[in-house]
């Protein structure tokens, strides 16, 4: 799925400059808790999640991230879409909840990530 069918179907705002809107998101992985993505996460994956700490831009640096979608309204400060800027890592942010988020994409044919 294209990164610009993510954002239309979670009506999502962009906040990474320069970002690619043709990537191919081979597969997402929904969670609050770094350490469950870091266990689970095995290949380039697309992270839904509501933490905006600095934390989750230095996920990046130790598995391969495809993207991440800020849930629930969430924007991570200035300082953290510089991180995700200077790695080329595209940030989206939607209203909607993890669950709702994750659904819809499933529906339209985004497979989890393998565990």
């Amino acid at each position: 799925m294209k990164l610009k069918q993510i954002i239309e179907v979670l009506e999502a705002e962009i906040l990474t400059p320069d970002i690619d809107l043709e990537l191919e998101i081979t597969c997402a992985f929904g969670a609050d808790l770094i350490s469950d993505v870091l266990m689970c996460v095995t290949e380039p994956t697309m992270v839904l999640t509501g933490l905006t700490n600095p934390q989750i831009i230095r996920l990046s640096d130790m598995i391969e991230l495809q993207g991440i979608v800020f849930v629930r309204g969430k924007i991570p400060s200035e300082e953290i879409i510089e991180m995700a800027a200077e790695r080329g890592l595209p940030l989206i942010s939607t209203k909607f909840t993890l669950y709702k988020s994750s659904g819809l994409l499933y529906n339209l044919g985004l497979r989890s990530c393998r565990i």
